[in-house]
């Protein structure tokens, strides 16, 4: 392994602008203007098949993308072409440097990356093609793995909506009821000087936030806590087993249901928090409804445009309206959910290994 300069193995360029209001949907080819992924769809391309992008301006300038068909490469992308090496190896290589690449960029509002900074980019490079070959080998193999896995989490997703929309969508055999009919106990978490983020500690009460449901389903993601005399203060905020949490600032309408076996915990000001009545309401049906239900859909986007940001509050939640099915039918799509999830969480386990060999090989390929 030698340091190599990207100038000196391949040339870059930018392609040309397509402004987004003549984008067709029915397009062939992909529209790619910087980006994590495309942004549209287009008639004709301007860039070959495999060929390796870099996002040139934006909040993802420097991302680097592996486009395996022709598309139209826009005017805030670098491609990639007459490239010295394996396009693939190129490819993992500059991927396995992202982080570096991405700290290229410059300029405040609209941050970009200077076509003479990507070609000084130094990074570690093999000239041995039988070399290539193999860290391409085995990196592909992995990396099918991991897109086989999305793929088949992407298709439990689906068919996780797909029965609820032939379940509950499209009878009207069923009464109308708002939220707060169904619920035994409705409350955000604390306000304004109630919580100081340097009131955070290592260890204590958990203190949940958007992160633990922007996912559409309960993560622990970005635990925080409280000790347990603030815990005493704030306990009437405490999220209860089967609750459901809603997001109602930031990302909002996304929902979750509280596991059974979470530790002591509270909600925040970012959180609906929704005990129900399980004589009338299952948590995981209405957790799903908020996320697929038509109703509730509409209504979630027409009352959560602010000025600034979008946002919900209390008293919105409480009205949103929907007709409620029976009991017996909101378990039966529960239980549906819970087969599913066991299938999602072997798939995951799977997931996660592979990402985690990826991450290995190419710290070992690449440093």
């Amino acid at each position: 392994m030698s340091k190599i300069q990207l100038k000196d193995i391949c040339c870059f360029s930018k392609g040309s602008q397509i402004n987004g209001d003549e984008l067709i949907d029915n397009g062939e080819y992909d529209y790619l203007n910087g980006g994590i992924n495309p942004s549209g769809k287009w008639s004709d391309f301007n860039v070959s098949g495999g060929t390796i992008t870099i996002s040139e301006g934006g909040n993802s300038c420097g991302y680097v993308n592996y486009m395996p068909a022709p598309f139209w490469c826009g005017a805030h992308c670098y491609y990639l072409y007459d490239l010295r090496c394996e396009v693939k190896y190129l490819y993992y290589a500059l991927k396995s440097q992202q982080d570096r690449i991405m700290k290229l960029r410059s300029g405040a509002c609209m941050p970009n990356i200077k076509k003479s900074d990507i070609g000084s980019f130094t990074f570690e490079y093999t000239e041995d093609t039988s070399v290539q070959h193999i860290i391409v080998s085995n990196l592909d193999k992995v990396t099918h793995t991991i897109d086989l896995c999305n793929a088949i989490l992407e298709k439990l997703d689906l068919l996780v909506k797909s029965r609820f929309v032939e379940m509950f969508c499209g009878t009207n055999d069923w009464k109308y009821v708002h939220i707060q009919d169904i619920c035994t106990d409705m409350r955000t978490g604390p306000f304004g000087s109630a919580l100081h983020h340097d009131e955070f500690v290592d260890s204590g009460v958990f203190v949940l936030g958007i992160d633990n449901a922007v996912e559409n389903e309960f993560s622990y993601n970005r635990m925080r806590y409280i000790t347990e005399a603030k815990y005493q203060q704030l306990k009437r905020y405490t999220v209860k087993p089967l609750d459901v949490i809603i997001t109602i600032m930031g990302t909002v309408g996304r929902s979750a249901v509280i596991p059974i076996d979470i530790p002591l915990a509270i909600n925040t000001k970012h959180l609906a928090c929704l005990t129900l009545d399980r004589n009338l309401a299952n948590s995981t049906f209405i957790a799903k409804a908020i996320q697929i239900h038509p109703e509730l859909l509409s209504q979630l986007s027409l009352n959560s445009k602010g000025a600034i940001m979008d946002g919900l509050n209390l008293t919105i939640i409480k009205g949103l309206k929907f007709r409620l099915p029976p009991i017996a039918l909101q378990e039966q799509f529960a239980a549906f959910v819970e087969q599913t999830d066991k299938s999602k969480l072997a798939v995951k386990q799977v997931l996660e290994r592979a990402e985690t060999l990826k991450k290995a090989l190419m710290q070992e390929y690449f440093g």
